[in-house]
């Protein structure tokens, strides 16, 4: 048959990154999306004068020099738009004050590191000489074909290019950040170490810090002028151009099949949408369990969904999240710090996982976000679900008819213990943050609070995860063998294929790669040779570089032009 229509379940990155390579290679497309405004987890929202983005902190790939910045220019998501660097990745605050400044550029690294505690300039040294080698190494790593769909040829190409990397891989990806840290003599960095990405990640060895950290040193992993809606909004802008369909307001409850083959989808309004192929890029276990009904799953999927994904560390907790619209800037703060706290202080954050918050002065990676004058706060930590779930009276989820048409994401009421909890954790935070930066608690004018049950009534994400499977642990690593044996499908159903975070492990370069990928997998079954091309409606992004540190007065801090690098 000669299938020419699809339907994409849920307007993410993932789903939007689908539809635009789906346009791409001559297939007409439609986006079936449950909340009002594109971008799914990737967000923001105004409140009064101000905007509160949840999502954003780093970008992989928006700096030139490797395959995933590709992706973002072939989507249409930086162009015309400031992309901004840092100098520090992050900064460790201990309960005592004294900070841990992680410079992504080794050199700048290894030299603060060794001034803190000289004891430790061995492993300093071999820490940074390994990112060092990953600066190298991820300007050939592969995003833009699955390994699956390679042949002989682009396989051993792939792993030439590998090898004089191979050894820095291969330790860094067999030792746990855990045990590397608990190597250092001093306190302090034997605990800071396990932050650098802002949360500790009990489960990750070396290698994501590494990848991370060499992306940031290679002006890869600032910030893109516009924030997270901003993002999400030039990509749908790019797939309305190139002539895709977005419906909104429209919730997808089953995926319709007809002789093992999906045929379309129905809306919970009862109206049912006919197409040639369906990609489901929305929650992983909604759509296997639910939109399916349980039925198509291998024997690995089957104990993903209904098993590992319930189990300890297997998929990314969701967020609690503080917003703070402040009426005065404070210049003398850096961009992003994590802080370790104390059992006082910890004791009164529900649901947290580890004793820390990262705090983010928004408004330093985004002036756009406050008014002149004003600046934005955001304090989170790695969140519980069932504590909340278990303060709340009110349903996670409830659709509503309004203006005559449906809607899926509107408040609900969750009860008074719920929102006292609420209260509670935002006076600890906000205690915590004003005796950080005395005058603070005053200068707050308006301000909002984000749950993990925040997430799944915007999103239908499982137990409000924002990145679905970790990697590195049973959940990813199945999933992943799951890929690489059915492909982006599901056995013995024809025409459905699954895409975004949920058929990956990582964030949004992974959500959007997946969408690239899964459209090889749909070219390749329809025998068409995959295509796809830059967006050139608006100029090319530009970059600045913003200078942060101890040394450095943050009313000094002017950006200076980030250095050309080779596309």
């Amino acid at each position: 048959m000669n299938r020419e229509t699809m339907i994409i379940i849920g307007g993410g990155l993932g789903g939007l990154s689908t539809g635009c390579y789906a346009q791409m290679n001559g297939y007409r497309s439609r986006i079936f999306e449950m909340h009002e405004i594109p971008g799914g987890c990737c967000t923001a929202w105004d409140k009064g004068d101000f905007t509160f983005d949840i999502c954003v902190s780093w970008l992989l790939g928006n700096g030139p020099g490797n395959e995933m910045h590709q992706i973002w220019l072939e989507l249409g998501a930086l162009q015309g738009k400031e992309m901004r660097h840092f100098d520090v990745f992050n900064v460790v605050r201990a309960r005592d004050g004294r900070a841990v400044y992680f410079y992504s550029d080794p050199d700048r690294l290894q030299a603060h590191l060794t001034e803190l505690s000289p004891a430790d300039a061995r492993l300093i040294r071999h820490f940074c000489n390994g990112l060092r080698k990953f600066r190298k190494a991820i300007t050939v790593y592969p995003f833009l074909k699955p390994v699956g769909l390679m042949g002989r040829f682009e396989r051993w190409r792939m792993l030439a290019s590998f090898l004089p990397y191979l050894n820095v891989i291969r330790t860094s990806i067999t030792t746990l950040m855990t045990d590397y840290s608990a190597k250092f003599r001093d306190p302090l960095l034997r605990e800071a170490f396990n932050f650098i990405l802002y949360e500790k990640h009990p489960a990750f060895p070396v290698l994501p810090f590494y990848f991370q950290l060499a992306s940031h040193a290679n002006r890869s992993a600032g910030v893109p002028e516009g924030g997270s809606q901003g993002l999400s909004d030039s990509i749908e802008q790019r797939y309305h151009r190139l002539g895709g369909r977005i419906t909104y307001n429209a919730k997808v409850v089953e995926v319709l099949v007809e002789d093992d083959r999906a045929v379309g989808v129905r809306l919970s309004d009862g109206s049912e949408h006919r197409a040639d192929i369906v990609v489901s890029a929305c929650d992983g276990r909604t759509t296997t369990m639910e939109l399916l009904g349980g039925r198509y799953l291998s024997d690995d999927h089957r104990r993903l969904y209904e098993k590992t994904i319930d189990e300890p560390g297997m998929i990314f907790p969701g967020y609690f999240a503080l917003f703070l619209g402040l009426d005065r800037p404070f210049p003398e703060v850096d961009p992003c710090t994590t802080h370790l706290l104390d059992e006082d202080v910890a004791s009164k954050l529900i649901g947290l996982r580890h004793p820390s918050i990262n705090v983010q002065f928004r408004s330093e990676h985004y002036p756009e976000l406050a008014p002149p004058g004003g600046a934005v706060v955001y304090a989170t930590y790695f969140c519980d679900i069932e504590p909340w779930r278990a303060l709340s009276t009110g349903p996670e989820q409830r659709t509503r008819v309004r203006h005559g048409t449906e809607v899926h994401t509107l408040p609900v009421r969750r009860g008074t213990a719920y929102y006292a909890a609420k209260r509670q954790v935002k006076d600890a935070l906000v205690d915590h943050l004003d005796t950080c930066h005395p005058g603070l608690r005053d200068a707050v004018v308006t301000r909002d609070i984000s749950t993990p049950l925040t997430q799944v009534r915007y999103t239908g994400n499982y137990d409000g995860t924002v990145l679905g499977w970790q990697p590195f642990v049973d959940g990813g690593e199945d999933m992943e063998e799951a890929i690489k044996k059915h492909g982006p499908r599901l056995p013995g159903l024809a025409n459905f294929y699954l895409s975004g975070v949920w058929a990956t492990t990582g964030g949004l370069i992974r959500a959007v790669g997946a969408g690239r990928q899964v459209m090889h997998f749909v070219c390749r079954d329809d025998a068409k040779e995959f295509t796809a091309h830059i967006d050139e409606s608006a100029p090319p992004p530009t970059h600045r570089v913003i200078p942060v540190g101890p040394d450095v007065p943050r009313q000094a801090a002017a950006a200076e032009p980030a250095p050309k690098r080779g596309a």
